[in-house]
């Protein structure tokens, strides 16, 4: 039986690229008014060919590419601070880079977001079937349920639907792709026998049959198994309804905390919820974000953040903030108090409620709006700055105290930012033992789970019971 679990004694960190393809600023704004900042490039293929290179040579497990719809209207009731900010706007979309990144590559991976709102499973399917053959199974799916009234209205909807709702609808959208990816097509389909004709054995190929709540699809998957079939399956919930599909499904999670106690909280959350659906907790690989800052001297690396704090936009902190609460700062006084309660809904992010809410708790000067542009604008995400050995200190501390799988690395400025990450703090990594020397395996999930010789989903994945060759699986013949 093949398992995903490690030993924490033994398991290794794992190291991603935080990317959004978009020319714009997002985690730390502003950065773009650096003339050494490479943001304004970002719309040219050289980019993200520069960006695969390097991670390969950092030995990096994964470049994680986040990805929305719509653009926050939330302050002033307009998107002018967001443009202005340049933050959160001017998006690509990253499916179509993935191939040509893997194309200058051997071993990084990519993880690429896809909403199960918005896009047709059938659709989905086949598009990361696609990228898995023409990446030769590296290719992971950052499952969404995408929660904001923009892309709602963007994709002709009025608003979004509720949180527990989008989940339900996700569940059975994943037992939809679950087939097309494991049902449809059985080993051995694929013959180009000459004599007798048979290039695809129409016996080893079966229909898929389902008619769900929320979805229908009656269609013989359209792509032939890729090395995978099933990419490897990323989230980032941090509701209850999260936490619980993330238990379920995920093999791996991006989250972001701020400090240890909340991230120990949440990973306890995630494990139990994995044990609940029958899984071993282990096979669920937390990764948190973490932005580090580098230099030779601990001077070096303080100037540059503080270089990149005073560079941070203010109107697009403010913009930032009120788009994932729902909040219109514009409506407070600009340096007053702000004592507002945050509270859940429908179209926000639950994980940045969480965060914001313990930063006003531990604000050591008034949280008013102001004071919240400056922070949302340099971003809430942990900024460990110092020498290679000083952050290296610090990443180690993380994953021994809250038993994290790795970070997902969040850019300042780049190139300089990913760059001082593969020439300094990789090295120290491995220095350590705590990072691999070189890729073990070929595919995304062999290198995620370190499980060299078995790309495919583990025994206790509940997509392995709709394998085609499940011994308790589901699948029917055609009628």
């Amino acid at each position: 039986m093949q398992s995903t679990g490690s030993s924490k004694n033994t398991k290794q960190m794992h190291l991603n690229f935080f990317e959004m393809a978009c020319n714009a600023s997002h985690m730390c704004t502003g950065q773009w008014k650096d003339p050494a900042d490479n943001t304004q490039g970002k719309s040219q293929i050289d980019h993200y060919l520069w960006l695969a290179k390097l991670a390969e040579k950092g030995k990096i497990t994964a470049i994680f590419f986040a990805d929305v719809y719509g653009i926050f209207e939330t302050y002033q009731g307009k998107p002018d601070a967001i443009f202005a900010g340049g933050t959160t706007c001017a998006y690509l979309d990253p499916v179509p880079l993935i191939p040509a990144m893997a194309a200058v590559t051997k071993s990084v991976c990519f993880g690429v977001t896809g909403s199960t709102s918005y896009i047709a499973p059938f659709i989905l399917a086949r598009t990361w079937s696609t990228l898995d053959h023409v990446t030769k199974g590296r290719v992971a799916w950052n499952v969404v349920t995408s929660y904001h009234t923009a892309a709602a209205q963007a994709m002709s909807l009025n608003n979004v639907e509720s949180s527990a709702e989008r989940y339900e609808a996700a569940h059975e959208y994943m037992d939809l792709v679950y087939q097309l990816w494991e049902q449809s097509w059985e080993d051995g389909a694929v013959k180009f026998q000459v004599d007798p004709e048979v290039a695809y054995d129409a016996s080893k190929i079966h229909k898929i049959h389902f008619d769900g709540t929320y979805h229908r699809c009656h269609a013989y998957a359209q792509t032939h198994p890729s090395p995978q079939r099933t990419p490897v399956i990323f989230q980032a919930g941090a509701s209850k309804s999260g936490i619980d599909f993330a238990g379920k499904h995920a093999e791996a999670i991006y989250t972001d905390f701020s400090t240890i106690a909340s991230l120990s909280e949440y990973v306890r959350d995630v494990r139990q919820a994995a044990i609940r659906h029958g899984r071993d907790p282990r096979s669920v690989k937390i990764f948190m974000a973490i932005a580090p800052i580098l230099g030779k001297t601990q001077e070096e690396a303080q100037a540059k953040h503080d270089k990149a704090k005073s560079l941070a936009s203010i109107q697009a902190g403010m913009a930032k903030f009120s788009g994932y609460t729902n909040v219109d700062l514009s409506k407070y006084p600009l340096k007053e108090p702000f004592d507002t309660e945050l509270k859940h809904a429908d179209n926000l992010v639950a994980g940045v409620i969480k965060n914001y809410s313990l930063k006003q708790k531990e604000a050591t000067e008034p949280f008013t709006p102001e004071y919240i542009g400056k922070m949302a604008g340099f971003g809430s995400t942990p900024k460990p700055t110092g020498t290679a050995e000083t952050v290296a200190d610090i990443l180690e501390d993380w994953f021994h105290k809250t038993d994290i799988d790795g970070f997902n690395l969040v850019y300042i400025l780049n190139p300089m930012s990913y760059e001082d990450i593969v020439e300094y703090l990789v090295p120290e990594l491995q220095k350590r033992k705590l990072m691999w020397d070189d890729y073990p395996a070929k595919t995304f999930r062999e290198n995620l789970h370190n499980v060299p010789g078995y790309p495919g989903l583990a025994d206790d994945h509940p997509g392995s019971r709709f394998k085609w060759n499940a011994p308790n699986g589901t699948l029917q013949m055609d009628p």
